[in-house]
């Protein structure tokens, strides 16, 4: 039997609770579970003592037997000291979409338009100036 140690959510909707389980990995997220080990609220403030309680002596023994900990499980336990922290990488994830770098490349054009705009009707500048005084005194 494959153990694994997850989450079971609770809570009504909008307003989501999970329970700390360990249960057979062929069973649903909610379903049939072998024993509680704890608690997590995600509503609580992260410094609260409340959001994540286990039972940590009854979480070491599933970890003996072989139980396998869910990603957010094995974050809980890396916080809490009982696991080693893990090499994570996910370095496509920061990376913007195709669209957005093509938005990117637009805007860098433009902006270097704008500048080399800027860069030469610099000399012309009184010129344009000459006219618009002429046009206030005609009247």
């Amino acid at each position: 039997m494959a153990m694994k140690i997850r989450l079971a959510r609770g809570g009504s909707k909008k307003r989501p609770h999970y329970s700390i389980v360990a249960a057979d990995s062929r069973m649903p997220r909610d379903g049939r579970f072998i024993e509680k080990l704890g608690t997590y609220n995600p509503l609580l403030p992260k410094d609260s003592e409340d959001r994540v309680k286990m039972n940590m002596e009854r979480v070491q023994h599933w970890l003996d037997q072989g139980a396998q900990p869910s990603d957010r499980i094995s974050r809980f336990l890396e916080a809490a000291g009982v696991l080693e922290k893990k090499e994570r990488a996910n370095m496509k994830k920061a990376e913007p979409g195709q669209k957005a770098k093509d938005r990117a490349e637009e805007k860098a054009a433009k902006a270097a338009e704008a500048a080399e705009a800027a860069n030469a009707p610099a000399e012309e500048a009184p010129a344009e100036e000459a006219p618009a005084a002429e046009e206030t005194s005609e009247s």
